[in-house]
C-alpha cells in the first residue's frame, strides 16, 4: 500500500467511524451473535495473493459489526465503563502509524518521556503524593501481579537470585476481601504463593473487607510460622464498588511489614475529583496502586496506570540486562521495560495526552459527577418502588439491586432475576450484567458511557419494570 493509497482508504475508515459513533444509539448494545456466526464469513484459508482491502469494507458491515458488543452504546450498563473517546481513537491511529517501539529510551525517545509527562499527569489528576512514580501497565491484572511479584521480593529479600519460593523456610501469605477481584487470587496464584496461603477475608454489610478479620487472620499466620507478604486494599469492588478501610489495612501492613497494594482500578478516575478522595483516604501509605484510564476516563483499552513508592525496588524486581539492549543513556533514563513483564511497549501515553488535553482535569470531574448523579437517580428510583430491593450502598456509579416480588425466595427468586436481565439484554435495548453476592442473585447497571444522559436511565428502569410484570414467576 503506497501513502496514497493509505490516505484514500484511511479517510473512508475515518467516516466508518464517525459514522458508526453517530448510530450506535440505533444498534442492539449486545451482540446478537451466535457461536460460529461471524466466523462462516471468512475463509477457511489466508487468500493466496493479495486483494485490494476497499473490497474488505463491506464486510466491516456484514460480518464485523453484528458481532460487537457496543461498550461505548449510551445503554451500556454492564460490567464496568470501558469508553474510547474518540481523541482516544485518534491517538491510537497516530501510534499505529508511527509504529514506535518504546521497550528503552533510545527505541523512541519520545515514547519514554512522553510516558513519564502522561504518569505525571495522571497522579496530579487523582491527587497521589508526589512520593509516587508512574508507568503503564496494559492492565489492572498484570500490574496487581507485578505487585505481587515485588511483594514476595522485598519480603523475600529478592529470593528471585537465589532459591526462589522453593528455598524458603516459612511459607508466604496474601490478603484481601472476599469482594476483591479474581485478578487477586490469579495474581497470587501464577506468582508461586499457592491457594492455601491467600486469605480471602469476610465484608461487612456494606461489603467492605473488616478490619478486625484481617488482624485476626495476620496474627493467626503469624503464630503458624508464616510471613504476611502482602496486603490489597479494594476501591470499588466490581459487584457492589465496595470500598474498602485502605488507612486500616494500610497501618496494619506496616505492623507486620508487608506490602499494600490499592486496587481502584474503576474507581481511580472518581479520584480526580478531591471531595471523593476519602474513598482511598490512607493511600499514600500503599506500596504501589492501580487504576485503569481505559474504563471511566475514556482513554481505548489498553491503558493501565501503576503507581509505586519505591521505583528502584520495582526495576531491581523486574530488569533483565542482555548485551543487546544496553545503551550509552542507560544510567541517566528510563527504560520502561524494567518496569514491568513486557519487553515490547506500544505507545500509550499518545492517549492520555489526546484525552487530558480534550478534557481538561474540569472535562474529566464533570464526566464523574454527572455519572454519580444519574446512579443516585436510579438508585433512588429502586429504593421508592415496591418490589425491588438495593442490596448494596452506592458510593460510585453501580447500583446492585434485584426484583423480589411477594412469595418468591430462594432459588427461584435467583432464577426470576436471572431471567429478567436475560431479557434486557436480549431486547438490544440495554445491556446489563447479573452477577452473585453472598449467593444472592444481583442484578448491576453501572453507570459510564460517555453518551449515557438521563433519558438513557429513565428508558432502562421503565423497560425493567415491564419485563419483570411480564415475566411469569412475578405473578
Amino acid at each position: 500500500m503506497t501513502p496514497n493509497e493509505f490516505r484514500a482508504l484511511g479517510h473512508q475508515l475515518i467516516e466508518w467511524v464517525a459514522a458508526y459513533r453517530e448510530r450506535l444509539p440505533e444498534l442492539p448494545v449486545m451482540s446478537p451473535a451466535k457461536p460460529g456466526d461471524v466466523r462462516r464469513h471468512f475463509a477457511a484459508a489466508p487468500p493466496e495473493h493479495g486483494v485490494p482491502l476497499e473490497g474488505l469494507l463491506p464486510q466491516l458491515d456484514a460480518a464485523v459489526l453484528p458481532g460487537i458488543t457496543h461498550w461505548n452504546h449510551p445503554r451500556f450498563f454492564a460490567y464496568f465503563p470501558s469508553n474510547s473517546m474518540l481523541p482516544s481513537v485518534l491517538a491510537d491511529l497516530v501510534a499505529a502509524g508511527l509504529g514506535a517501539q518504546g521497550m528503552s529510551w533510545q527505541t523512541s525517545p519520545a515514547a519514554t518521556e512522553l510516558e513519564e509527562v502522561a504518569m505525571e499527569w495522571l497522579r496530579q489528576l487523582v491527587g497521589l503524593p508526589p512520593t509516587f512514580s508512574g508507568v503503564i501497565q496494559d492492565t489492572a491484572s498484570t500490574a496487581t501481579l507485578v505487585a505481587l511479584l515485588c511483594a514476595r521480593e522485598r519480603t523475600t529479600s529478592h529470593g528471585q537470585v537465589r532459591g526462589g519460593l522453593q528455598a524458603e523456610a516459612s511459607p508466604l501469605t496474601v490478603y484481601a476481601s472476599e469482594m476483591a477481584h479474581s485478578s487477586i487470587e490469579k495474581a497470587a496464584l501464577l506468582a508461586g504463593f499457592g491457594r492455601d496461603n491467600l486469605r480471602l477475608l469476610p465484608t461487612d454489610d456494606a461489603h467492605a473487607l473488616i478490619p478486625d478479620a484481617l488482624e485476626e487472620a495476620l496474627a493467626t499466620d503469624v503464630g503458624r510460622g508464616h510471613r504476611p507478604c502482602a496486603i490489597v486494599a479494594t476501591v470499588g469492588s466490581t459487584g457492589t464498588t465496595a470500598i474498602d478501610p485502605v488507612a486500616r489495612m494500610g497501618e496494619l501492613a506496616r505492623a507486620h511489614s508487608a506490602w499494600l497494594h490499592v486496587d481502584a482500578a474503576m474507581a481511580g478516575t472518581a479520584m480526580a475529583c478531591p471531595e471523593l478522595r476519602w474513598m482511598w483516604e490512607g493511600v499514600e501509605q500503599a506500596d504501589s496502586v492501580v487504576w485503569n484510564p481505559h474504563k471511566w476516563l475514556g482513554i481505548g483499552f489498553d491503558c493501565t496506570a501503576y503507581h509505586v513508592r519505591d521505583p528502584d525496588h520495582l526495576v531491581r524486581v523486574m530488569a533483565t540486562d542482555p548485551s543487546v539492549l544496553r545503551t550509552a543513556q542507560d544510567g541517566a533514563v528510563k527504560n520502561y521495560r524494567n518496569w514491568g513483564i513486557a519487553l515490547g511497549r506500544r505507545f500509550r501515553s499518545l492517549k492520555v495526552w489526546f484525552v487530558l488535553s480534550a478534557l481538561g482535569v474540569e472535562g474529566v470531574r464533570a464526566n464523574v459527577r454527572r455519572h454519580l448523579a444519574l446512579a443516585r437517580w436510579f438508585a433512588d428510583q429502586v429504593d421508592a418502588t415496591p418490589g425491588w430491593e438495593r442490596l448494596a450502598p452506592v458510593p460510585l456509579q453501580t447500583v446492585s439491586f434485584r426484583h423480589r416480588p411477594p412469595g418468591l425466595e430462594g432459588s427461584a427468586l435467583d432464577a426470576h432475576n436471572l431471567g429478567l436481565a436475560r431479557a434486557v439484554n436480549a431486547s438490544g435495548r440495554a445491556y446489563l450484567t447479573p452477577a452473585m453476592l453472598k449467593g444472592v442473585q444481583l442484578l448491576r447497571v453501572s453507570v459510564g458511557a460517555t453518551a449515557t444522559t438521563d433519558a438513557d436511565l429513565t428508558a432502562l428502569w421503565t423497560q425493567l419494570r415491564e419485563i419483570a410484570a411480564a415475566l411469569p414467576a412475578a405473578g
